[in-house]
């Protein structure tokens, strides 16, 4: 009895040991950039120039103007394409938190607001055989955020440019087919 009581007990700290050992689950999707979407989806109504003529596409880009960088200058800001509280609705990057980019992705700050500031970091969910399933693709941390309060965590009154917010009229300018036409 005593015997398997020790057996059982090293057992179950072998086994802890072991699990300590083990690689930690990844639980964070990372960044790919919109380039890496364009190249699937230009099958299905082409997203990727509909974003790209967006200013979506070039909110990184209004930072460097020199009305960013009065306002920048008015509230007591550096240079505006570095401050957090500028590129956080400006850089899909800091509007999601930091995630890290993917080391094979393209994603740079750069692109603005991209795609998976809206459908989220897609180093999981940017396989083929993964998007065909619309489940999978989500439980690989997909998402199609079509909420005002999605939109409105920039897109409101502590904006320095805001104006009058009016959802449909805004969703009209970005929406895009995300199914292939049968």
């Amino acid at each position: 009895m005593k015997r398997h009581l020790i057996l059982a007990l090293g057992l179950v700290v072998l086994g802890g040991l072991l699990m300590g050992m083990a690689p930690e689950a990844k639980v964070d999707h990372e960044l790919v950039g919109s380039s890496k979407c364009k190249s699937c989806h230009k099958k299905i109504g082409n997203p990727y120039v509909l974003w790209q003529d967006s200013a979506h596409a070039k909110a990184y880009e209004t930072l460097g103007t020199p009305e960013a960088k009065k306002i920048a200058a008015d509230q007591g800001l550096g240079d505006p394409q570095k401050e957090e509280a500028c590129l956080k609705c400006h850089v899909t990057r800091v509007f999601l938190g930091n995630p890290a980019v993917n080391a094979k992705g393209k994603y740079a700050d750069t692109e603005g607001v991209g795609c998976e500031a809206c459908h989220g970091a897609g180093s999981d969910y940017k396989k083929k055989k993964i998007m065909k399933d619309h489940d999978a693709a989500v439980a690989n941390g997909m998402i199609r955020e079509k909420t005002e309060e999605h939109c409105t965590q920039c897109h409101n009154s502590d904006s320095p440019t805001y104006k009058e917010f009016d959802m449909e009229k805004r969703w009209a300018e970005i929406d895009h087919p995300v199914t292939e036409k049968k």
